[in-house]
C-alpha cells in the first residue's frame, strides 16, 4: 500500500538525528520532494475510448461478415432445392422456380 501523508504536512519526514545534528550545529536542513505531477491527462484516458470503439467497429464487421455467409449459404440452398424440385404448384398456379437444363 501507498504511503500517504495526513493533510497538513508539506515537507516529508526528517530523520530525528540529523534534525538534531542541525540544530546543535545551526546547519540548514534541506529537504528535496520528487514530485511526479502531469500537467496533462493520463495515457489511458484517451486510449480506453479508442479500444472501446475498435473493439465495436470490429464486431460490427464480424457481424456483416457473418450476415454476408449466411446470405451466401440460403441463396445457394435455393437455388440447389430449386433445380431439385421443378416446378410447384399451389391450387391451380404453377411456378417455376429453375429454369429447365438444355
Amino acid at each position: 500500500m501507498a504511503h500517504r501523508d495526513p493533510p497538513g504536512i508539506i515537507a516529508p519526514h526528517i530523520p530525528a538525528d540529523v534534525y538534531r545534528r542541525a540544530e546543535a550545529t545551526g546547519q540548514p536542513v534541506v529537504v528535496i520532494v520528487h514530485t511526479t505531477d502531469h500537467t496533462g491527462r493520463p495515457l489511458r484516458h484517451y486510449l480506453f475510448p479508442l479500444i472501446v470503439a475498435g473493439a465495436a467497429a470490429m464486431g460490427c464487421w464480424g457481424l456483416v461478415a457473418a450476415l454476408c455467409a449466411l446470405m451466401d449459404t440460403a441463396a445457394h440452398t435455393v437455388t440447389v432445392i430449386a433445380q431439385t424440385t421443378g416446378p410447384i404448384s399451389v391450387g391451380g398456379i404453377t411456378l417455376k422456380l429453375a429454369r429447365p437444363k438444355a
